[in-house]
Formats: structure tokens, sequence, C-alpha cells
């Protein structure tokens, strides 16, 4: 329940402190306020309670003279509250109304909502402030083209939702910056969000470059302690603009103007722990309820986006022109079924790598998927080795002469015969990485190559100093995952090659055909961006399939139009919502069990309410086991969400779970593994 009144102005000591904790329990808890800590105690700081047996940290949400009549324990019982942790309140009213609004949407409770927001730390240190080393790069307002221009005068006149669309290279980043530069004049705050800092590095920089000292930069790098620091300078107004990754859209900006999310559809807007908010949700929420503008932009919409603009619901406003004097590149998709001489490079790809490097131009070379090969396999009885603790297969990372489990980390020396039926006529299925790294060397002995992925970045610092090399011409060949595909400019990089573009197309999920269609576009964006002359090679084994159809002809609308007419006919998102719960637990027959007991439960509740709700399941989820966990899931899908949140509640609130069962619950999933 929000907690609307400013009872932290009482002109009387407050004998009794209403707070939020992080657990999973939905109600406040009471404490009392010693005499001693009377005068510091007040809305919006944190205090150290003593909760059952544990010390824990509480969110001062109310402040009371009385006792409170909602008192759930007897007036003995009360404890006192053990410290103030705060000298300045650092959560606002907006904060606490806002959790209460996520509890309600996410079905999680308000302290577990308030925790997500606030951070952790217990005092300010000195943030390690981001390093702007790369030369040439210029990052002065320019003048805006007329597309640009018409978009930042719609933008500053409503407090609509607005949509910036256009392949990359066409100044979406300026127009943000534009617009941003016009609310700050008025002396409004902006937060700008970007997936992941280190993967808009470029970005981040033209921010800085652009309004200076004025700038707060939330991170993942940043400990709690440093994050708290920069907490403070937004509300102290300091720090006007905030940019930051998905949590930074619950930044303390005390006249707050506008909200940015570049790179719309990226996945990790969503969390993936408890609460499971996404925070383009979040970011309307705040916009609506301030009456300002939220701003987003991508070359490859969300879906959900997509059909938001064709039906008028998002202003779209639409960049065509490349700025910097390139232009859409060529695509040309190749079917990797025709390759004899089967390795992850097709002639035609190793051929146009050949004459780049000749021509003293660069490569691009994108797989998503880390590791030497895919995975291990017995050609004799089809034996796929798994991991012990998830049900995913091991990868195989030449290196390290391991197979990992790119889950839990579990890892195991690669067995010289079937573990199954004892065939030593066993292999490896697929390629990753690793192995695209050692054909690359063999064939091009001279090229300067460097790996980007997860398992080659292991120190601070290393993926910028890479992109760094690779921007002023260390490195001639390039190969990485998808930390490759976002929001990187290389003016002297003329060839993108996409390995394998079907690798995420089987996957047991209704976004697999948008995300791969968005993969490719997006790293195919990188060529072309500067020179005319830039090209890109698909290389797939269904080359006929939708996704990489469309993305090969560069026909968004095309792709978007026939996405949205199955999602239609088959009744998934835009046209519906999920809600997703997933019973984990140790033991198999639990798991199990309890899905299915709350699968009937909830049949129940939709016949004796006559409710317009479709139960999907229960069914072992696509990735039955993590880490030891096996996993169940059910999905509740209907017209509206609100009946799907009643009936979760209910379960929630109202169903013994096993004890040695858990239940997560997503609301509007972005991934159904």
């Amino acid at each position: 329940m929000p907690f609307l009144q400013p009872q932290n102005e009482m002109f009387a000591a407050p004998l009794y402190i209403e707070t939020l904790v992080n657990v999973p329990l939905p109600q406040s808890f009471t404490y009392s306020c010693p005499p001693e800590l009377a005068e510091q105690v007040a809305v919006g700081k944190r205090v150290e309670v003593r909760f059952g047996n544990r010390r824990m940290t509480a969110f001062v949400v109310a402040l009371h003279q009385a006792v409170p009549e909602n008192l759930s324990v007897p007036i003995e019982k009360i404890k006192p509250i053990l410290k103030v942790l705060d000298q300045e309140p650092i959560f606002t009213q907006e904060h606490i109304q806002l959790a209460a609004w996520m509890a309600r949407f996410y079905l999680c409770t308000q302290g577990e909502a308030l925790a997500t927001m606030i951070p952790s730390g217990r005092r300010e240190t000195e943030g390690p402030h981001l390093s702007f080393s790369d030369g040439g790069l210029e990052f002065q307002p320019r003048d805006l083209s007329q597309q640009q221009q018409q978009a930042v005068e719609a933008i500053c006149q409503s407090s609509d939702i607005h949509y910036l669309y256009g392949p990359t290279g066409t100044g979406k980043t300026e127009v943000f910056l534009s617009v941003a530069e016009r609310l700050l004049s008025q002396g409004k705050g902006v937060i700008y969000l970007v997936p992941e800092i280190s993967l808009t590095h470029q970005v981040v920089e033209s921010v800085v470059r652009r309004f200076g000292d004025t700038v707060a930069i939330l991170h993942s790098n940043l400990t709690p302690s440093q994050r708290l620091k920069e907490w403070r300078r937004i509300i102290n107004q300091e720090a006007t603009v905030v940019i930051g990754v998905r949590s930074a859209v619950f930044a303390p900006v005390p006249n707050l103007g506008l909200i940015i999310i570049d790179e719309e559809h990226d996945g990790s807007y969503k969390s993936g722990t408890t609460p499971r908010y996404h925070a383009r949700q979040v970011a309307m929420h705040r916009c609506a309820q301030a009456a300002i503008p939220l701003v987003m932009g991508s070359a490859t919409p969300s879906v959900e986006a997509w059909h938001l603009m064709e039906t008028g619901k998002f202003q779209s406003h639409r960049l065509t022109a490349r700025l910097a004097g390139g232009r859409e590149p060529e695509i040309t998709c190749v079917n990797l079924s025709h390759n004899k001489d089967g390795g992850c490079l097709s002639p035609l790809l190793t051929k146009e790598i050949r004459a780049t490097l000749k021509e003293g131009r660069q490569t691009i070379l994108f797989l998503n998927r880390r590791g030497f090969t895919h995975f291990f396999r017995c050609n004799l009885c089809d034996y796929q080795l798994k991991c012990k603790n998830c049900s995913v297969a091991l990868t195989y990372h030449k290196s390290q002469g391991r197979l990992r489990c790119h889950y839990c980390g579990w890892t195991m020396a690669p067995p010289t015969l079937c573990p199954q039926c004892g065939s030593l006529d066993v292999g490896y299925s697929g390629f990753g990485t690793e192995f695209i790294e050692a054909e690359t060397a063999a064939k091009f002995p001279g090229a300067r190559i460097s790996r980007i992925d997860t398992d080659s970045i292991t120190k601070k610092g290393e993926l910028q100093e890479r992109l760094r090399a690779f921007r002023e011409g260390q490195i001639d060949i390039l190969l990485g995952t998808q930390m490759v595909a976002k929001g990187l400019n290389f003016p002297n990089l003329k060839l993108v090659g996409v390995v394998m573009a079907d690798m995420g197309l089987n996957m047991p999920d209704f976004r697999a055909a948008e995300r791969t269609f968005s993969l490719i576009t997006q790293v195919a964006g990188r060529a072309g961006r500067f020179f005319p002359d830039g090209k890109v090679i698909v290389q797939s084994f269904s080359p006929q399939r939708e996704a990489i159809a469309y993305a090969c002809k560069s026909d968004v609308q095309g792709f978007y139009q026939q996405e949205i007419q199955q999602r239609e006919i088959l009744g998934f998102p835009p046209f519906t919502r999920l809600v997703r719960l997933v019973f984990r637990s140790a033991s198999l027959a639990e798991a199990r069990g309890a899905a299915q007991e709350v699968a009937e439960i909830l049949y129940g509740e939709i016949q004796q309410h006559g409710l317009l709700v479709d139960v999907l399941g229960p069914s072992e989820c696509p990735l039955a086991m993590v880490a030891t966990n096996h996993r169940w899931q059910i999905l509740l899908r209907g017209r509206e969400i609100t009946p799907l949140q009643r009936l979760c509640q209910r379960i929630i609130y109202g169903y013994k779970v096993a004890q040695k069962v858990y239940i997560e619950v997503d609301v509007d999933p972005v991934n159904l593994f």
C-alpha cells in the first residue's frame, strides 16, 4: 500500500516507524523509535532493524505518534530500530508510490520493489569515471537534418510516447541529445537508458562530452557505495542528466522532464530476478504520472512497439538518411548446405575477407555462440553430453581444454569415448567464436585477429581497449558475439560476416524469429556507416526462413507485417498478455507436483468466475534443469493483464506451496527459457 502523507514533517517526535523490508511478505513492519534517534529518523531514510533473528536494512515510509491502527502484533512486541543509516533521505514519496505500483503489477512485495531501486551502499566512496580516450570522435552539436528537426519539435511539444525509428547511422542519438538539451535549458532533468554501458561506450561518450559534469553514470562496474555517491549527486541536483542501464529508470531526478530509452528492443531492459520489471513499462508509468514525454528508439523495434506505432498509440518519427556519408550495405545470403568443405567460412565469405584485407579495410565476423564448438555428440547412438546440473549442452573451449556449461559454470574434461554406448566414433557439432578464430587464423595467417566475447574479456577495461584498437586500425578482423552488434561505429569497416544466422531460430520461444531478425539487422548495420561500399555476408542453413530472408532484403516493414500476422493467429503478444509461473525445486517430483496442483486450482478459478484466460501447461521448462534445480512452468494467457494478475495473487498468497518448491512469477515475460 502507498504511504502518501509527509509525516516526517510532524512537530512532535515520532514514537513509531512504519517500514518496508526486502522480504517476500506483503505487509509493512512497525518499529519503535528510541528518543536518542528521534531527530535523525525521517521518511526516505534507511534504518537498521532486527527482523526475526537477523539484522536487516529497512526503508522508512511513514512516522506515527500513536500506535498504528493496522498493527498486527501486540504493542509490547514492537522492537526498536537499531540505528539510522542515512544523514539525508535517499528516496522520495514518488519511489514509495512507484514501489506500490510495481508490487501490484509485477506481483512482488513493496519492500522487494523499493530495495531494487535504492543503492545498498552504507557510505559514499569515490566512483571511477569512464575513460574517454578515443580520439577523432566529434560530439559537438551538429546541424540537424529536416527529419531530425521535425522529430525534435514534435517531441518537445507533447507529453506523449514517441518512437524514433530508422536504420543504424541515421542520427537517432543526435535527436535524443537535442531534445535533452532543450529540456535541460528549462531546468528539467533527463534519464537516458542504454542496454549496457560497455556495449554503448560511444553513446555514453557523446552524452558526457555534450553535458559534462552534470552527468551521472549508473553502471554495473560501480560498487554499491559508489552508486550511492552518484545517487546523492542526483538528489542534490549536482547531476541533472542520468545515463545508465535498466535500473537507472529509478533515478531520483528532482524535476524530471524526459526519459529516453535507446535500443528499446533489447532484452536486457527486462529484469531476470524478482521483481521482474521491464524498464520500458516503469518508464511509461513514471512519464504518465509526471505528464512528461517518453522517447524510445531503435533500428529494430520490438514487435510490441511496432504494433503500437502502427495503431497510433506511439507517435512515430522516421529517419531514413545515413548522415555520415554511407548507405545501406549490400547484403548477400549464402546457403551453408552447399558448403562442401564443412568449415565455418564459406568460399564467398573467404573471398570477400581476402579482398577486404587487400584494400586495407576491416572485417567483423559475428556468431552468437561462445566456445570452440557447439556440443559433444556420439555419431553412433546420437548421445549429446549435457551439464550434470542443467539440461543444456556443454560447450567445448579449446583454450581451456574443457567442456563448460554457460549457465552454472560447471566444467569437465572432454571424454574420448561415448559415455552411453562406449563408441569411439564421437565428435563435436556446430562451432563457436573460438572455432571461427582458429579457422580464420589458419586461412589468413598475416591478418591481425581479435576475439570479443565473455570468455575472452576477463579484465576491467579490456573490451574498450580492443574496440579502440579496432577503431584505430590495429586489428584487421574482429570476431565476436552480440558484443559487436550494438551501437559501435568504425570508419574503416567494410565487411560484416554473420557466420550462422539461424543459430537461435530453433529455440522454443515465440520471439525467436524477432530476435534473429534484430541481431542480423543490427550487426549488418555496422557496415556502410561512413562509405557507400559496405558489404554483409549472411550464412545460413535455412535462408528461406522469414526472419533471415527479410533481414537479407532489408525489408523491415515486410518482416513486422508477417510477424504480427502470425502472432495474431497464434494468440501471442501484442494481441494477448502473458504471465509465467515457474516451479523450481531440487526434487523433480515436487516441482512437477506443485505445477500440476496449481494448474488444477487455476482451472477451477477460471471456470468458477467465467474468466477468458488460457492455461498453457503445466510442462517442463525448455531448460528443464538449471543449477541442480528442476523447473516446470505454467503460462497464463489472456487479452487483459488484470485477470491474470488476480489469479496469480490468489496462488501466491492463498496456496501453501511445498517447503522445497520456489515459485517465480514473471509478468509479460520476454524469455520463455
